[in-house]
């Protein structure tokens, strides 16, 4: 209802002043509209702080909200509209009254598929602090918020609340090298939470649970690949359930708390199974060891058979999506530098078969003649895919490219330069951008 929602603006308006009721705003706002301009949400933001600092004074008439939220969506529904664009602006703009600013509210841009937040170094941060210390804040919040919007919303307020502290204790500190390195050292929990929220709530939205859970299955069966499925599987579940509840949680620590007692029984189940994990799991504090097993490398593959097949009964039975997920498991941990994207698409095509065969009028014909293929071209697949990320991760860039170069003349010895050229880029910028573990999901996917 309208009272209920002019109430609970007012609420916040009043309780947190102006000043944060604006910093809320901004990071709120850069949030959902992730690909608008620095303007374009400087306009939006002057205009729901005025609304509100308008409509919440004492003795403001009640109409007051409703009307100007009414003039702020025929605003945004105009052609010349200064607030962020969005393809879906104009099916909302065709209802009218609080059908068309419910609609209004509830678009947003999809997330910025590479973060291109970039810090600074600590003498421009200070050098543009310095010239307009508001005109920084504002900047710096936007360009954080949405190179980050997927992180829980108390989570980047911590974290660029601590970071704007910083920067104005430093910059007029007598020492300020020595200060940014000692307050840099004390938000260090706080700036990882939100790289790693981010990059997780990103998955979980990209993905859907079924999806985040292979995802966070394989990853650990490339970290400690003698653990078994039985090992891994609940925390895997675990670590989805955590991110159903924290993502879109205004809770203050949603995300600390259950990640915490998600790395208690992480370390309790996998210590005795691998000597990285345990030591990882040494630290007292419980979100340093989340951070130092989740920047585990993969360990080198273990000498295993190969793994059993799930049978054509297996696959369309009952429990078909956790065979198909088993097999997953297996073939993660016998090719450990796989990177993420490549098992998700793996994992999207088996889902597909599953659908197409198992409903079909013969689903045994039907398996059998897609496994045929799968069987001889997944593990040289796998094998490349997992080779390509060891180089990458092994080799500095410049080697990387110059490997791959010499790899590809001799596996196409008749291509042309330009073309050997335009591989040598694709795989390159697949390598830097999909074979580390914070890669962006869709923008992987589709490269695959």
């Amino acid at each position: 209802g309208q009272a209920y929602l002019r109430d609970k603006v007012c609420q916040e308006f009043k309780a947190m002043g102006k000043e944060d009721f604006r910093t809320l705003t901004i990071l709120t706002t850069s949030k959902k509209y992730s690909n608008a301009t620095f303007e374009e949400i400087s306009h939006l933001v002057q205009e729901i702080v005025s609304l509100a600092e308008t409509c919440c004074a004492e003795g403001a008439d009640p109409s007051c909200y409703d009307a100007g939220s009414s003039a702020l969506s025929a605003k945004s529904c105009s052609e010349d509209s200064p607030f962020p664009f969005h393809p879906g602006t104009a099916g909302c703009c065709a209802h009218e009254g609080l059908e068309q600013k419910l609609c209004l509210a509830a678009l947003r841009h999809p997330p910025q598929q590479l973060p291109r937040y970039l810090q600074p170094s600590n003498e421009e941060l200070c050098q543009a602090f310095k010239k307009d210390p508001k005109d920084f804040a504002d900047r710096f919040l936007y360009e954080y918020a949405s190179s980050y919007s997927q992180a829980p919303l108390p989570v980047l307020l911590g974290s660029t609340r601590t970071f704007l502290s910083m920067v104005s204790t430093c910059c007029i500190s007598p020492m300020p090298t020595a200060c940014f390195l000692k307050e840099k050292l004390e938000r260090k929990t706080l700036s990882l939470l939100t790289l790693m929220s981010n990059r997780a709530c990103s998955r979980f939205a990209a993905y859907g649970k079924d999806k985040v859970t292979l995802s966070y299955l394989t990853s650990l069966a490339q970290k400690t690949p003698g653990a078994s499925f039985e090992d891994l599987l609940p925390l895997a579940e675990g670590a989805v359930e955590v991110f159903s509840q924290c993502c879109d949680s205004l809770a203050e620590d949603c995300m600390q708390k259950k990640l915490s007692g998600l790395t208690a029984k992480a370390c309790a189940a996998l210590s005795s199974r691998d000597p990285r994990v345990a030591d990882c799991c040494k630290g007292t504090n419980l979100m340093q060891n989340y951070f130092c097993i989740s920047a585990l490398p993969p360990a080198p593959a273990p000498e295993l058979p190969e793994p059993p097949k799930p049978t054509n009964e297996q696959l369309c039975g009952e429990k078909g999506a956790r065979h198909a997920q088993r097999y997953l498991f297996e073939m993660a941990r016998r090719y450990p530098n796989t990177p993420d994207a490549v098992l998700g698409t793996l994992f999207d095509t088996s889902h597909r078969v599953r659908e197409e065969c198992c409903s079909s009028k013969d689903p045994s014909a039907c398996l059998d003649g897609k496994r045929q293929r799968k069987t001889e071209l997944l593990p040289p697949f796998l094998e490349k895919a997992s080779k390509l990320c060891e180089q990458y991760t092994k080799l500095g860039f410049s080697d990387f490219k110059k490997r791959l170069r010499e790899g590809l003349t001799q596996e196409m010895p008749k291509a042309s330069a330009e073309l050997l050229g335009q591989l040598v880029e694709q795989r390159a910028d697949f390598a830097s951008n999909c074979c580390p573990p914070n890669s962006p999901p869709l923008y992987c996917s589709s490269k695959v």
